[in-house]
């Protein structure tokens, strides 16, 4: 649908030296790097599907409803008009389209439909491309792909969940999940008094009746301090046994007896960002769950459904930086000043070609770690990979988003500062990524904790860098000198945040230098992995091919 133009002329001037509107995007085909890093990544046989996505995901149609969604949010209703406690949240027309459109295309659930051959890939090609127009829809929709394991740990709720979970059809009915066409999976971990501290937790849950254990029921009773998508239709929710430790359950909004569960939600959270989705918080009394998993592992049981939520924070981040630089292209090249269009000047050109090569190391690096994970189960070095590599790229690329949609918004001066404009909107999504499954804290502590649990997945990290050894100096240099910081054992624990931001650089640089074009690669290594990188935007040295990178990246000077 393209946007019907106003009237140029107003009473005191014309208005030119403006950008026109941005036509539909097709967020495959638009894409060079996107198509050739998955089809490498080994995800071929889906590029219709993924093209179909793309079309529709970039459709105008699709970016206003987002901005309508974000414009309407959410709101508590605890109670029906007759007094009687039905703790739901109403959301905005646009908000269920958007919904609609992201289950339809599998977005929640194409890696369990293309299990072994790329399924992960090209999940994290759908969350990189449904990312770009809106976040809110997409929280849903990670939760309830990540969830999948967690769930097989236990047959019977396999069984039961995974047909609706597989489904394409979204059902916004609040009513039992037996009777609907499809179902979404969210999650509720963390309580007030310990956040990322899982083992604080004080929810406890009693069997609910003489039976105990994996499969059984319980009734849980406490509280929940940051539940996003209160509406999906069933939860995996941590709570403490009586004497065996913290627990993992499935808790349904509705019980089997056809009544509502006791899921109270006691307020909204009045967010920065994301605004589209509804985050609150509950309190259990005597709610009604399923143990999932062995009585007492539950932070064990849950940590495969981590490994999703991370690497769609991780593709999601790159996705929101992806269309920032699009947004920046499409003005700069419609704008001038000084009698250059803005796109024409050395200094733009050196910004923009530097927001590009970000991109595209983001997206390499994060389609490399979903290609890990969809050889974990076959492939003892491709597990170690993944088992560290999604904590890499969960805190590299949730940290350089905020920058570079900052930087995307400054490209259009006080127009990006503006509402009407969708940088704003960006721009306040670009943080959570890097705060929602571990902030960067937690990211440092758990690459160390893998490498020091599994040394296995340190080897698989350096065989992964060897593989482009001599391809550049700068590279080379970037990896003795992770070496050699990894072996001063003595204060590393506090070091963790740089070892694996050097993590992050060194994998990217040695997939570019692989098997990127030489002009992106050339110029992230004599960037990024030269001696006195500060992470500026705008700062490629001499030499760099800048308006070849610009063109990759959908854009001719």
């Amino acid at each position: 649908m393209k946007p019907r133009h106003p009237i140029s002329s107003l009473p005191t001037h014309e208005v030119i030296n403006t950008p026109p509107h941005m036509q539909d995007q097709n967020l495959w085909t638009d894409d060079i790097a996107l198509r050739e890093w998955t089809l490498l990544q080994g995800e071929a046989k889906a590029t219709d599907h993924l093209e179909n996505a793309g079309r529709a995901a970039g459709a105008n149609e699709t970016f206003e409803k987002a901005n309508q969604a974000n414009r309407n949010p959410p709101e508590l209703r605890a109670f029906d008009r007759y007094g009687m406690r039905i703790n739901q949240v109403e959301f905005h027309p646009a908000y269920h389209d958007l919904m609609e459109l992201a289950t339809s295309h599998q977005v929640h659930n194409f890696a369990w439909h293309n299990e072994g051959s790329g399924g992960h890939v090209g999940q994290s090609a759908l969350t990189y491309m449904f990312s770009q127009p809106e976040g809110g829809v997409m929280c849903p929709m990670a939760m309830t792909y990540s969830v999948v394991p967690t769930l097989r740990t236990t047959p019977g709720i396999e069984a039961e969940w995974m047909p609706r979970i597989k489904s394409t059809r979204y059902d916004r009915r609040d009513i039992p999940a037996a009777e609907k066409t499809g179902a979404l999976i969210g999650m509720f971990m963390t309580e007030k008094q310990g956040g990322s501290d899982l083992r604080t937790n004080s929810t406890v849950a009693v069997p609910a009746a003489s039976g105990a254990g994996i499969g059984a029921a319980y009734l849980l009773t406490g509280h929940k301090f940051f539940c996003s998508a209160p509406m999906c239709d069933a939860f995996l929710v941590l709570a403490r046994t009586n004497g065996s430790g913290i627990s993992c359950f499935l808790v349904p909004r509705w019980r089997p007896d056809g009544d509502r569960n006791g899921l109270f939600i006691q307020r909204m959270k009045d967010k920065l960002g994301n605004r589209s989705n509804a985050s609150t918080e509950i309190e259990f009394q005597d709610t009604y769950g399923i143990m999932v998993g062995e009585e007492g592992r539950g932070i064990r049981t849950i940590i495969d459904m981590v490994t999703g939520n991370r690497i769609f924070c991780a593709m999601a981040s790159a996705g929101l930086m992806r269309q920032a630089l699009v947004q920046a292209l499409h003005h700069t090249t419609s704008r001038s000043a000084f009698q250059k269009r803005l796109i024409q000047h050395p200094l733009m050109q050196n910004v923009l070609a530097d927001m590009a090569i970000e991109v595209e190391a983001a997206l390499a690096l994060g389609l490399r770690v979903s290609r890990a994970m969809d050889h974990a189960a076959d492939n003892p070095a491709e597990s170690a990979l993944a088992r560290i590599g999604t904590a890499i790229v969960k805190y590299w690329n949730c940290k350089r988003a905020p920058n570079l949609v900052c930087e995307a918004l400054e490209c259009h001066g006080g127009p990006g500062y503006v509402e009407e404009s969708i940088m704003p909107r960006l721009y306040r999504e670009a943080p959570l990524n890097s705060i929602w499954e571990g902030a960067g804290n937690i990211m440092g502590l758990d690459v160390l904790r893998g490498i020091s649990r599994e040394p296995e997945s340190l080897t698989a990290l350096f065989a992964e860098l060897e593989l482009a050894r001599g391809n550049d100096s700068n590279l080379d240099r970037a990896i003795d000198h992770l070496r050699s910081e990894l072996d001063k054992r003595d204060g590393l624990e506090g070091r963790m945040r740089m070892i694996t931001g050097m993590m992050a650089l060194s994998l990217q640089g040695a997939l570019l230098t692989r098997n990127a074009p030489s002009a992106i690669a050339e110029a992230f290594c004599a960037s990024r992995l030269a001696p006195g990188f500060r992470g500026a935007f705008g700062t490629l040295p001499d030499g760099c091919n800048l308006e070849t990178i610009i063109a990759r990246a959908g854009q001719r000077v």
